[in-house]
């Protein structure tokens, strides 16, 4: 995932596992027989005029302890309080358009300061319940690589945790002190990827060994067993 000489942009939410991620690119670094710069940004969702928000002061100090420079970039869209519904396709939407933007402006900072890689916390749960997600809301069978290169290759996603659980991580976070940051959104439980969290959770619960069989079948596709695209709509 990491070469010699990458710069590196770590999209760090305040989450355990964007935590986790810049801990471990930043000790990674020390020691790895390569060479490469990590620079940590946070995309500020409550910035004031003036001021970051009282989120990504907390995030921007944890991240400087590591030894890592960090930028807090105000948020270019935020939705509209008295849109937030819980429970509605148009909060669902709303979540979706949220998420695209930031991404869209990490996208565009990346390549303005140079960076050749974004790392993801992104872990094994996120996989397969965006598998679960795609599956059943998107009607198609995809779901986050740990690397995919975009743009010709010009910029690269990385997700270094894709091989550990949420519980290795939030260990590692614990063993660590690290004290999460809480979202502030009041939709942060009641979106389309928690259903799927809780979705995979009761599978796993009802069938043994569930979790790692599912990861392993995404690395496992046997094409001539899929259907052909038929043209033929869905209901």
């Amino acid at each position: 995932m990491l070469a010699d000489g990458d710069r590196v942009l770590v999209a760090v939410s305040g989450g355990i596992d964007s935590l986790v991620l810049a801990w471990v690119l930043a000790v990674w670094r020390k020691k790895a027989p390569i060479d490469y710069e990590v620079l940590a940004v946070h995309v500020d969702m409550e910035a004031g005029s003036d001021a970051p928000g009282p989120a990504a002061s907390l995030v921007g100090g944890m991240v400087e302890a590591m030894g890592l420079p960090v930028r807090i970039l105000p948020a270019l869209w935020r939705p509209d309080p008295h849109s937030l519904q819980p429970d509605t396709r148009a909060g669902h939407d709303l979540c979706f358009r949220c998420a695209r933007s930031r991404r869209t402006q990490l996208f565009a900072f990346a390549r303005e300061s140079g960076c050749t890689k974004i790392a993801f916390g992104h872990h094994r749960d996120d996989i397969i319940e965006t598998f679960l997600l795609n599956l059943t809301c998107a009607g198609n069978i995809s779901t986050m690589a740990p690397r995919q290169d975009l743009f010709s290759g010009r910029l690269t996603l990385i997700r270094p945790l894709a091989y550990l659980d949420k519980t290795e991580i939030e260990t590692i976070g614990s063993e660590l002190g690290m004290q999460p940051v809480r979202s502030s959104c009041p939709l942060a439980e009641q979106t389309s990827r928690a259903e799927m969290h809780r979705l995979a959770e009761h599978i796993y619960r009802q069938i043994p060994g569930a979790k790692a069989n599912i990861f392993a079948a995404l690395g496992n596709v046997r094409h001539d067993y899929l259907l052909k695209q038929t043209g033929v709509r869905r209901p």
